[in-house]
């Protein structure tokens, strides 16, 4: 691991079994994987709210407009 905290290196010594400490047990791997797909999941919804965001999504469809009604007004 590149991260510079031990708790991290420990961490990931103990998941791959390296050092000399236990591998976790499969149940604590899948928990850990779970909230690590969790966390991941919401970083993805804010990085995309938050391009949405800056590309003026939320002024453009706060009155309750969609794109099906941009493209009529357009054609």
């Amino acid at each position: 691991m590149t991260s510079s905290r031990p708790s991290a290196r420990r961490n990931a010594a103990r998941w791959m079994g390296e050092g000399g400490t236990e591998p976790l047990p499969a149940k604590e791997r899948k928990r850990e994987l779970h909230r690590k797909e969790k966390a991941l999941v919401e970083a993805a919804a804010l990085l995309v709210l938050e391009k949405l965001q800056a590309m003026g999504w939320d002024e453009r469809h706060r009155d309750g407009e969609d794109d099906a009604a941009d493209e009529k007004r357009e054609k």
